[in-house]
């Protein structure tokens, strides 16, 4: 499991070496709210990302579909450990654009009470939000603590990224 999170992530690097989150706008519609919305049912945000609720984590959404299998890899992944990726921030800016509080945004939006999920295609966009990801459930593979890979996040995404989103240490 561990070669694959290493190759996951080395070839979602090179894939999307030369992408960032600013990719290109599908406009913008109200925002619909995710408690009416229907399994399978897309809708778009007011910052321009797809959303879009399934029954359960194992039912991907269909804004994949095409998508390069790294890419679909990574969502799987999230889908399994939105609780890590809920205490590591963002740094390419989601959290004035898209009002992002954490990483696990970028790619669920919502968790419901009844076990289906909306996600949210922002990060099928964006190389950072992938690299934090991946980078993150890597670590805690290797047995790291959710607060040294906060640390570890902040340090290498510090310099040179867009202010992270306003994310609580995880204790």
């Amino acid at each position: 499991m561990r070669q694959a999170f290493a190759t996951l992530l080395a070839s979602t690097l090179l894939l999307l070496s030369l992408t960032a989150c600013g990719g290109e706008s599908k406009g913008a519609a109200g925002g619909t709210d995710t408690n009416q919305m229907q399994h399978g049912e897309l809708h778009i945000t007011v910052s321009g990302d797809f959303q879009e609720r399934t029954a359960s984590r194992e039912a991907l959404p269909s804004f994949l579909e095409g998508q390069h299998e790294n890419v679909v890899l990574a969502y799987k992944a999230v889908s399994e450990h939105p609780e890590l990726l809920d205490g590591m921030p963002c740094y390419c800016g989601c959290g004035d654009s898209a009002g992002h509080r954490s990483n696990r945004d970028c790619f669920i939006h919502e968790l419901k009470e009844d076990g289906s999920i909306v996600w949210d295609d922002h990060g099928t966009k964006c190389n950072v939000c992938l690299e934090i990801a991946v980078e993150s459930i890597q670590l805690q593979q290797t047995g790291k603590s959710a607060a040294d890979i906060r640390t570890w996040i902040d340090e290498k995404y510090r310099d040179g990224y867009a202010k992270p989103t306003d994310t609580p240490f995880p204790s």
